[in-house]
């Protein structure tokens, strides 16, 4: 186990995100991915009309419960995302053609996006949190926009937005507010910080 974890087993990971999985593998914890069977398309569909931030938070602590019901003497991190942009929410784009008509709206304007995080540990939910960052889009070109699709390729559907700041979808903003980890999915920090209230790494 890495040395400022405190557990003999390692953290669970409710998600297939490689990202969140290399975000906590760099804070050096040790952990597994377990991938949640949660219909996250339903839930949005069942949750009718609540914020975009509420149903981060909801399908993060779905995602966390998910797991740490298979697995209950674990400690289980569920996260989730979602962009919010003139009052509609955000998926992850089905294919090419949504990618491009989805950045095409997104593009000039100023969009929300929220990263829930939540613990499950001991058959409940322990701590949740949701962290929201402001992100501008520039003004760019349909030409541009081809450009970038064809050097993106199928990471265009794994996110939210269509795109990954950490690579370069980074060319698609002017202005960015807020915490990195926000952005990428995680909020770190106030999962790190619940982690040490708990004694489960050290202070």
């Amino acid at each position: 186990m890495a040395a400022l974890w405190l557990r003999t087993d390692p953290l669970l990971l409710a998600s297939k995100s490689a990202v969140r999985r290399t975000l906590l593998a760099g804070a050096g914890l040790p952990l597994e991915v377990v991938a949640a069977d949660v219909d996250e398309r339903a839930m949005e569909r069942e949750a009718g009309s609540i914020g975009a931030s509420e149903l981060a938070a909801l399908l993060a602590a779905a995602k966390a419960a998910a797991v740490g019901a298979r697995h209950p003497d674990r400690i289980v991190v569920g996260a989730d995302q979602t962009l919010a942009c003139g009052g509609k929410v955000y998926s992850k784009p089905a294919d090419r053609a949504a990618a491009r008509d989805q950045l095409r709206s997104l593009a000039g304007t100023t969009h929300d996006l929220h990263a829930a995080v939540a613990v499950w540990a001991n058959g409940a939910l322990a701590f949740a949190h949701v962290s929201t960052a402001r992100l501008t889009m520039r003004a760019f070109t349909d030409a541009f926009l081809d450009s970038y699709l064809d050097a993106a390729g199928d990471a265009v559907t794994t996110s939210v937005g269509a795109y990954q700041l950490e690579g370069i979808g980074i060319h698609l903003f002017e202005k960015i507010e807020g915490d990195y980890f926000t952005i990428l999915g995680l909020p770190l920090l106030p999962l790190l910080g619940f982690l040490r209230q708990r004694g489960l790494v050290e202070e």
